[in-house]
């Protein structure tokens, strides 16, 4: 009898220790589908987050046009490490320059308007970025339209919560920069 005890003393330990393992598995499967759907949302809001930042960099943008200059200095990061390279040539690195170049560009009041089409967002944990055609118009010295249509790369870095841009480059506009220095 003792060992019919034994034998069904380890069948129902081995079955309850089987039973007990797959619940765990169970519950590390779940635990990794939660941390998934978390992380997927995560990174959508992250996105949306990013792609607001970047509709607010064109809103800035077509206000400096205006002469506005403050939506321009909220968008931007204003360390020493960001870098411009815009339609105009050259690599502009520190906000003490960038800005310098947009108070400039401010004071011309450019007019026109540039929107931002065929938009790729991409958005980390702390670092994004975004890709887009960047089309529209800007004013000659005369007043004449001057048609724009640049490939631009925009990155963002996540400082205090918000997306701000640390990088903006184009491709460079020989009709736009003749027009500007007609001005």
């Amino acid at each position: 009898m003792k060992l019919n005890q034994t034998i069904i003393f380890l069948g129902v330990l081995t079955g309850t220790s089987i039973f007990l393992t797959s619940c765990g598995n169970m519950k590390t499967e779940e635990q990794n589908r939660t941390n998934m759907i978390v992380s997927e949302e995560t990174n959508l809001l992250a996105e949306q987050q990013l792609r607001a930042a970047n509709d607010s960099l064109y809103a800035a943008l077509n206000a400096m046009f205006t002469g506005n200059l403050e939506p321009m200095n909220a968008i931007w990061s204003h360390s020493e490490n960001i870098t411009d390279m815009g339609p105009f040539g050259g690599r502009l690195t520190g906000w003490k320059d960038v800005s310098a170049e947009f108070q400039k560009e401010s004071a011309m009041k450019l007019g026109g308007k540039i929107i931002c089409r065929d938009l790729h967002v991409y958005a980390g944990t702390d670092m994004g970025y975004t890709v887009c055609i960047e089309e529209g118009e800007n004013m000659s010295a005369d007043g004449t339209p001057v048609k724009v249509s640049f490939r631009a790369t925009n990155i963002f870095h996540l400082e205090d919560g918000h997306w701000k841009l640390v990088h903006h480059q184009t491709d460079l506009s020989p009709q736009l920069k003749e027009a500007i220095e007609m001005r």
